[in-house]
């Protein structure tokens, strides 16, 4: 069994239609829709399984104001970065730094892979998805790919360990899942706990909307609709098997639940 305690990194405010494809459409009715911007959470989760500590993503820099491109902060404010540092979240949870053995990026975009450089220069290996490093790279270095990717984030001395395959086991009670759609190389989880299976949707959900009613992220957001809408139903599939839990990638109100769960 594999024990998940989840890590609050902050908020950050966006658009609702960033998140929900079509959460604000003009019509003849209502030509100047008023839209509507929503208060998101992010968070990191640390993962005992195997005998070993896995840090899951890195979140947001405490700079972001400053260190992130001035469309993507002004799209996605990250209003309180500077007051969540990751060693001191950390450490209101219980651990240290040194009590990583290993980092499992979800996906390398900048609300993610913020903070990834305490473990630059390190031996500590860092798990992510083939096509997640190949297209982050792509992305930061190109005029083409995703502009939520920055270089500086990823581009050095890092233990990379790169995962192939579909699915992937780290330890007992602990798989990790491609769920491409958001990104080409997201990665999602099974962790079966003594408290019941969690399911980690990450950014392939942002919200309850996307999983329940299916609504897609926003074009924005959303590199390949038909690779997403796969991995949505993997993830039904899956919770209908385990009866699991499931995490999103920014929705506070089900973080608040399952904190206090697990």
């Amino acid at each position: 069994m594999a024990s998940v305690t989840l890590l609050d990194r902050g908020r950050v405010v966006a658009d609702q239609a960033y998140v929900v494809d079509g959460a604000t459409m003009a019509s003849a009715a209502d030509p100047n829709p008023e839209h509507t911007r929503i208060e998101f959470v992010v968070w990191n989760a640390v993962v005992e399984a195997g005998g070993n500590t896995y840090l899951w993503d890195t979140g947001v820099p405490t700079d972001a104001a400053d260190y992130w491109p001035e469309p993507l902060y002004g799209a996605f404010e990250a209003h309180d970065a500077d007051e969540h540092t990751l060693e001191g979240d950390l450490a209101d949870a219980g651990y240290d730094l040194a009590d990583v053995d290993a980092v499992v990026m979800s996906h390398l975009h900048l609300d993610h892979a913020g903070n990834l450089d305490a473990f630059e220069g390190t031996d500590t290996p860092v798990y992510v998805h083939r096509d997640e490093l190949q297209f982050a790279f792509y992305s930061a270095h190109t005029t083409e790919g995703s502009i939520a990717y920055l270089a500086s984030d990823f581009d050095g001395d890092y233990n990379w360990q790169v995962v192939h395959r579909h699915r992937h086991t780290l330890a007992d009670g602990f798989e990790l899942l491609h769920l491409p759609g958001h990104t080409p190389g997201l990665l999602g989880a099974q962790v079966d706990t003594a408290d019941g299976t969690l399911l980690i949707a990450g950014d392939e959900c942002y919200v309850d909307t996307n999983y329940a009613e299916g609504a897609p992220l926003g074009p924005g957001l959303l590199w390949s609709e038909p690779d997403w809408r796969e991995s949505l139903e993997t993830l039904k599939e899956l919770e209908r098997r385990t009866d699991a839990d499931v995490l999103y990638g920014h929705d506070l109100d089900r973080f608040e639940e399952l904190a206090d769960r697990y």
